[in-house]
């Protein structure tokens, strides 16, 4: 949504999702920017013959597909299985993550699909070392055609005082800092783990889940359990940069991630983070900050207990933690990538730019 708000009315898109009744980030994107949905053939189901001569049918009719995620391969097999036969546009395909159904390890089956859909792929674009290492040695993709793009916001935003009214209905508990985290409220984001991890410094640490989803009825049990009366839950909360830095500390307690755009919001508004040793947020975080990515549950409670009492290290993680996203994560690398990427594509280098 970001790179279509950017780019203005330089491209005209069309977004389908396997998920249509999932489809709240729209609401992002600018009332300006020319956008259908249209209905395609259907994206789930078993991949039989029939089905996917009528997704690459629908692919004909634009000049450049992107794809993302496993939710989508069944539309890269069609384009593979077809584009000999028909006049189907070049495919670029996106893989920033998995689910709870891979969170602990990738399926032998969609492993092989993967391989076999993406062999008439123009590009496949991945944001991190580890998605990387994946479809080089898993998914068998040449050295060309895999593209490490890292995830970037707008670092501008984050450096201006958060709005103390943006945080809606938070009661803050005396003597407490705010430990904060963002995330759809989903299993794999586990955010029981992080209620169990806080609790035992919930006389000093108040904990703010900001998202929705399914989990949430499970997440308040779970703080009932613990003993953690002053949990705030305000649901899915837009713009991240009004209120982020309201929290003192950032935690992130996912079984799986790969560059989590919301460990970057945390470190642009320079906050210390602990978090769970996923995905590349190892790599991303500042050295100094390394010690607080830990492996297990109760390494991310002493994590929160260490930063918990000691006031200048959050202070020298946080700008630590700043310094490193203005060096690396800022969003115009992104853009300039993506622009160069799809302009090649579409034999246009610079129509994106």
């Amino acid at each position: 949504m970001r790179l279509m708000n950017l780019w203005g009315d330089r491209a005209h898109h069309a977004i389908v999702s396997a998920a249509p009744e999932a489809m709240d980030a729209r609401a992002a994107i600018d009332p300006s920017v020319a956008v259908e949905f249209p209905d395609p053939p259907s994206l789930t189901g078993k991949p039989n013959p029939v089905r996917l001569r009528a997704l690459a049918q629908f692919l004909s009719g634009f000049d450049l597909v992107l794809t993302y995620n496993w939710g989508a391969m069944d539309a890269v097999m069609a384009h593979r299985l077809w584009a000999p036969f028909m006049r189907l546009p070049p495919l670029i395909h996106h893989e920033d993550g998995f689910n709870i159904e891979e969170a602990t390890g990738l399926k032998p089956q969609r492993n092989i699909y993967r391989r076999l859909a993406l062999q008439r792929a123009e590009a496949l674009v991945v944001p991190s070392l580890r998605l990387e290492r994946i479809a080089r040695e898993v998914w068998r993709q040449p050295l060309g055609k895999v593209h490490l793009v890292r995830n970037g916001i707008d670092l501008g935003r984050y450096a201006r005082p958060p709005a103390p009214e943006a945080l809606s209905g938070l009661s803050r508990s005396p003597g407490k800092l705010l430990v904060g985290t963002l995330a759809g409220l989903r299993p794999v984001k586990n955010i029981c783990r992080l209620v169990r991890a806080l609790a035992p410094h919930r006389d000093r640490l108040q904990l703010a889940v900001v998202g929705q989803g399914p989990e949430r009825d499970a997440i308040l049990a779970e703080a009932a359990r613990a003993g953690l009366d002053d949990l705030y839950m305000p649901g899915f909360l837009p713009n991240p940069w009004r209120y982020i830095g309201l929290f003192d500390i950032f935690a992130l307690s996912s079984d799986s991630e790969q560059f989590p755009i919301s460990l970057l919001e945390a470190m642009a508004a320079s906050l210390p983070v602990a978090s769970m040793d996923v995905g590349d947020v190892a790599q991303m975080v500042a050295s100094e900050n390394q010690p607080f990515v830990v492996s297990d549950e109760q390494g991310l409670s002493n994590a929160l207990g260490r930063l918990a009492v000691d006031a200048d290290q959050r202070r020298w993680l946080g700008k630590a933690n700043r310094n490193r996203a203005e060096r690396d994560f800022d969003e115009s690398f992104m853009v300039d990538a993506y622009a160069a990427l799809y302009g090649q594509a579409l034999s246009s280098p610079h129509i994106l730019r």
